[in-house]
């Protein structure tokens, strides 16, 4: 395939985003909308609630293996695959009154969303001179900002009023157009050749591939800890009722770092990963110091939204610079790492919050982050390396 040097393939990218943005909706629609799938299918709000948890597990057990056997296929096609198996799941949610057969469609959606994030990195960085990889990545990742910050809540208010089916109707038709947005403007891109393959251990062996795994799993499990309790940390400075507008801060503010990310991280990407974190972890300790009062949870939400904005593709693509060739298989083991993550950030909240108590919170996720700065900059030669310029001068 001929990289698209003449012109920025802006059309192809942005079919990524919206790969991404529909993958998202998928997943957390149901978060919004429990009270309604619950009434609808008969069943009780935890096991609505299951229809996240449900998703996340098809996302993290199907992300590696699948990856692993369409590594060979045509990437065009692969993608293809994915958004139409979004399609055909979200159908079977918004028609099925089966518990067991939904509980299926949400799991092969999860399951068709991590081959999705394994794949969109990836292909972003084929139709591009390698100058801009890491601004096409931002680019195709754009999706998942505009999902939680815009999408999330107008999928909400869309459940209130035309009920959670329709909704997840919508979803499907999105999904239609989308097929042939991607058929029409996505360039066809080969899978690797036999000789080219790279078996999984050796993946994983690579220089610098576990230094970066090790970062998006602490990084995203402070991350995960904080969005999933922030409606009772939020009490403690009086601002639980409105949960909803902290949310659109972060979310609006993380779009603003992944627009600031994709115009610097060719060449900027270890220190803007420093950045990221040592401003998160300052955050943190404010958080901390300050839990009981809104204008610190304010201002650090749209503090802590522009340091996440661009995470996941800072560390995408640093584990795909770090991986070269593995670069595929590589970045389904950061699905795993960040399906894991958010697994954890419930687990770990729900202890704390048993233990010492909300006011706890804000202090393990300073620890994780710094944990992940330390990561970072003890690691310089083949994960997050300094800039080749750097080392010239």
């Amino acid at each position: 395939m001929q990289k698209m040097k003449d012109t920025f393939p802006y059309m192809p990218l942005m079919a990524f985003a919206m790969t991404g943005f529909i993958c998202i909706m998928t997943e957390t629609i149901p978060a919004g909308l429990l009270p309604e799938i619950s009434k609808g299918m008969n069943i009780s709000l935890a096991s609505a609630g299951q229809w996240v948890t449900v998703y996340a597990l098809g996302s993290l057990f199907a992300a590696i293996p699948l990856t692993i056997v369409t590594r060979s296929w045509n990437r065009k096609y692969v993608l293809l695959m994915t958004v139409a198996g979004c399609f055909i799941f979200n159908t079977i949610t918004a028609l099925s009154s089966n518990v067991y057969l939904t509980l299926l469609a949400r799991l092969g959606a999860g399951a068709a969303a991590g081959l999705a994030w394994s794949l969109l990195a990836g292909f972003s960085r084929r139709i591009v001179d390698p100058l801009h990889q890491g601004r096409a990545m931002a680019i195709a990742m754009a999706g998942t900002p505009l999902a939680l910050s815009l999408g999330v809540p107008l999928g909400t208010w869309l459940g209130h009023y035309l009920g959670w089916r329709l909704t997840f109707g919508i979803m499907s038709v999105l999904s239609l157009l989308l097929m042939i947005w991607i058929r029409i403007s996505v360039p066809d891109s080969a899978g690797q050749q036999k000789h080219q393959k790279i078996p999984f251990r050796k993946v994983l062996a690579t220089p610098g591939v576990r230094p970066v795994l090790a970062v998006v799993l602490t990084w995203m499990l402070a991350h995960n800890i904080l969005y999933t309790y922030i409606a009772p940390f939020s009490s403690l400075s009086g601002m639980g009722a409105h949960v909803d507008g902290i949310l659109l801060i972060f979310g609006l503010s993380a779009l603003a770092g992944l627009i600031f990310t994709g115009k610097i991280i060719d060449s900027q990407l270890r220190k803007m990963v420093l950045a990221s974190l040592a401003i998160f972890s300052i955050v943190s300790l404010f958080l901390g110091l300050f839990s009981y009062t809104p204008a610190i949870l304010i201002v650090g939400s749209a503090v802590w939204g522009v340091t996440f904005g661009g995470a996941a593709t800072l560390l995408n693509t640093a584990l795909a610079d770090a991986a070269e060739d593995g670069a595929d298989v590589a970045i389904s083991m950061t699905v795993v790492s960040w399906n894991a993550a958010i697994a954890l950030g419930g687990i770990t909240g729900g202890i704390i919050l048993q233990g010492p108590g909300v006011n706890g919170l804000p202090w393990v996720i300073l620890i994780l982050a710094l944990v992940s700065f330390l990561i970072v900059k003890i690691n310089s030669e083949y994960a997050f390396p300094h800039p080749i310029r750097d080392e010239a001068e």
